[in-house]
C-alpha cells in the first residue's frame, strides 16, 4: 500500500496491541530519517526494511496524534534530553497501534566533543488503563490545534496540554508516570 492510499484509507480494524515482551526500536538521522529498525517495528508498521529505511520516521504517524506532542519530543531531543511519550502510530496497512516512547540522542565523540548524530528510541507497550485518558487529553490538544498553520498549531497543542497539566500540578513526564503507575 502506497502512502498515498494509506491517507485516504479509513480502517475500522481495532488497534494493534503489543504483547509486554514486544520491543519496538528505531535509528534515525538528524532529519528523522530511519537509519535502522528492529523486527517488531516491521511487523507492527507493515513494512519492509527496505521499504523503511531512509524514509521519514514520521510515515507510521497516525493522524490522530496532536502535533503539540512531537514539538515536545523534537524540543526535547534536539535539546539532548529524554523523553518518554505516549504515541499512536499507524501502520502502513492502516490499523494503529499505541506505544509508550522512549526517545533520546545517539551520539558519538568526535575530537573529544560530543557530537549528536541522530536519535534512538525504544518503544513498548504502555499500560492499557491510561490509554482512554491519554486519548482523552489527545484529542483535546488536536481541538486546539485546528485552524492554523501546522507549525503554528502544534505550539498551540502544546501550550494547551502545559496549561492542563499545570493545573494539575503536573508536568508532561510527571503525568506519563503516573499514568503508567510509577
Amino acid at each position: 500500500m502506497t502512502t498515498a492510499t494509506l491517507a485516504t484509507t479509513r480502517t475500522t480494524v481495532p488497534d494493534r496491541v503489543l504483547a509486554e515482551e514486544d520491543l519496538i526500536i528505531t535509528k534515525t538521522d538528524l532529519q528523522g530519517r530511519l537509519t535502522y529498525c528492529n523486527e517488531t517495528f516491521l511487523r507492527f508498521s507493515a513494512l519492509t526494511e527496505d521499504e523503511a529505511l531512509g524514509r521519514p520516521h514520521n510515515i507510521i504517524r497516525h493522524p490522530e496524534m496532536p502535533g503539540g506532542i512531537f514539538t515536545l519530543l523534537w524540543q526535547r531531543a534536539q535539546a539532548g534530553e529524554e523523553l518518554f511519550a505516549y504515541v499512536r502510530n499507524r501502520g502502513l496497512d492502516g490499523v494503529g497501534y499505541w506505544v509508550l516512547a522512549y526517545v533520546t540522542q545517539s551520539c558519538d565523540v568526535r575530537d573529544g566533543c560530543k557530537v549528536a548524530v541522530g536519535y534512538h528510541s525504544m518503544r513498548r507497550a504502555p499500560r492499557a488503563a491510561a490509554i482512554p485518558e491519554v486519548t482523552e487529553v489527545y484529542a483535546k490538544m488536536r481541538a486546539a490545534e485546528v485552524g492554523s498553520s501546522r507549525k503554528a498549531a502544534a505550539a498551540a497543542g502544546l501550550e494547551w496540554l502545559t496549561h492542563y497539566l499545570a493545573e494539575r500540578g503536573l508536568t508532561y513526564d510527571q503525568w506519563v508516570w503516573e499514568l503508567e503507575g510509577r
